[in-house]
């Protein structure tokens, strides 16, 4: 398979070999996003020993885990003698490198390091060693560690309060593919569907790679949604139960979170999530929530003003939110269920929301379409007693941009009742925000706007899906 966008993190990856030191570079990400395949596509010449960390295995497990991935880095037919302690682990592994004759820089990759890193087993302590007092005295080595877990990473490895503390030279966090990278990606694989298709199955299952190379050729989006999340073997069916336990602790919880914010298509506040998912008010809250920000399964909308007790709370991981929507639900499942779920009630309101969320993940695409990229802007969501607005743009143009969202399969008409909603809508939130502003009302919609006098009346701007490819 061929490595499909990456821009920016190929970019960094390259700058490190031309590097004049030894790097460290920590990649994170959630589960499935890409990250294995990434470091081994970059550095397939100059990885010289690659270790993956097993899940929920012992110290033992893992010291022996490492003698394997040692012998096949040492191309030897020796039997794997596992070392006692992560010191002569590591003591092993800086052998191994000073064998090498080349004085090219030598890629050591530890892929899933949180699961290394087993309690009681002092890996970060050895790992601190060979890095501190080893590596950095060369300017050969490159060691790229690697997290789905990213609230570990983040906590042990980035904010490290001890000796790798500012160790790491390099971060990249992984995220899904974008619309114009899935797109990218289809094509690879000879999938032909045009962008209404594609962003349709973006909505269901995301921008994850390893989800939409189940996407097949020759089949129709709904026939594909069909396959892979509701037949008897679709790898989507049972993904979620995996999907939290294997990246939290006490993982319960945030599949309460994730269920909370599923049923609320306006999203919560904090204190609505520790209600509504009964959970007890405290530190460990916040601790809860900042795990599932850096794994990406939910954003946080600033409120109006920066009051924080008033930011908005989203599910934005396309896969869980269908999954509770439609999947759950219909377990076991039968042939035709998408068919006749894609008919119904709850598939509008979805799609009304897994749209709006597309369009938050693609803000740069619209402020880019409405030539404001090089404006300062904030993007904040709004809400009174009166009315409530998902995404406003505020600009240091004194503008703020109103973006109205809609997934329809024609053009959207604006009816008499939405005009008198958008009015509403519009003179609540001057009357509460009393700015000297400029609001301007950006429709984004699939393929685009009906002109109606309503529409010339009320529509600033209209952006299509074109424009968020």
């Amino acid at each position: 398979m061929k490595l499909i966008g990456r821009k920016d993190e190929i970019d960094i990856l390259n700058n490190v070999l031309s590097s004049t030191q030894s790097e460290m570079v920590a990649v994170y990400g959630r589960r499935r996003v890409g990250k294995t395949f990434l470091i081994r596509s970059c550095y397939k010449k100059e990885l010289l020993f690659s270790i993956s960390g097993m899940h929920n295995a012992t110290l033992n497990e893992q010291l022996i885990n490492f003698s394997i991935a040692l012998k096949e880095a040492k191309k030897s037919r020796a039997k794997p003698i596992a070392p006692s302690s992560w010191i002569e682990a590591f003591e092993e592994l800086k052998d191994f490198i000073l064998s090498q004759k080349t004085k090219t820089k030598k890629v050591l990759f530890f892929d899933e390091l949180p699961w290394l890193d087993t309690p009681k087993s002092k890996f970060l302590q050895a790992l601190d060693l060979f890095w501190n007092s080893w590596a950095t005295n060369r300017n050969d080595i490159v060691l790229v560690i690697c997290g789905s877990a990213a609230s570990w990473m983040i906590k042990k490895i980035l904010n490290n309060k001890g000796g790798l503390h500012n160790r790491v030279t390099r971060r990249i966090r992984l995220m899904p593919f974008t619309l114009h990278e899935t797109e990218l990606f289809l094509k690879h694989k000879h999938i032909k569907l045009d962008r209404y298709s594609i962003t349709q199955l973006y909505m269901a299952i995301g921008g994850i790679p390893f989800y939409l190379n189940e996407v097949q050729i020759g089949k129709s989006v709904a026939q594909n949604i069909e396959q892979i999340c509701f037949s008897k073997d679709g790898l989507l069916q049972t993904e979620f139960q995996n999907l939290y336990k294997a990246l939290f602790n006490n993982s319960d919880k945030h599949v309460r979170v994730i269920k909370a914010l599923a049923n609320a298509h306006k999203g919560l506040t904090r204190n609505d999530i520790i209600r509504k998912a009964k959970l007890n008010t405290g530190g460990s809250i916040s601790i809860l929530l900042n795990e599932l920000l850096e794994s990406g399964f939910i954003s946080e909308i600033k409120a109006q003003h920066n009051k924080l007790k008033n930011n908005i709370f989203r599910l934005t991981d396309e896969y869980s939110l269908f999954y509770i929507k439609f999947i759950e639900p219909n377990l076991p499942t039968t042939k035709s269920t998408w068919t006749r779920l894609s008919k119904g009630s709850v598939y509008f309101s979805w799609s009304g929301y897994a749209f709006e969320n597309t369009c938050f993940k693609h803000s740069q695409e619209i402020k880019k379409a409405l030539g404001i990229s090089g404006i300062h802007t904030n993007i904040f969501s709004w809400q009174s007693n009166e009315a409530q607005i998902d995404m406003i743009i505020d600009r240091d143009d004194r503008v703020a941009t109103i973006c109205e969202m809609k997934f329809y399969n024609t053009e959207f008409e604006i009816s008499k009742a939405y005009y008198s909603t958008l009015q509403r809508k519009l003179q609540a939130y001057q009357s509460d925000n009393k700015s000297n502003k400029n609001n301007f009302i950006t429709l984004i919609t699939s393929f685009g706007l009906k002109h109606t006098n309503y529409s010339n009346a009320i529509i600033d701007n209209v952006l299509t899906l074109d424009n968020l490819f």
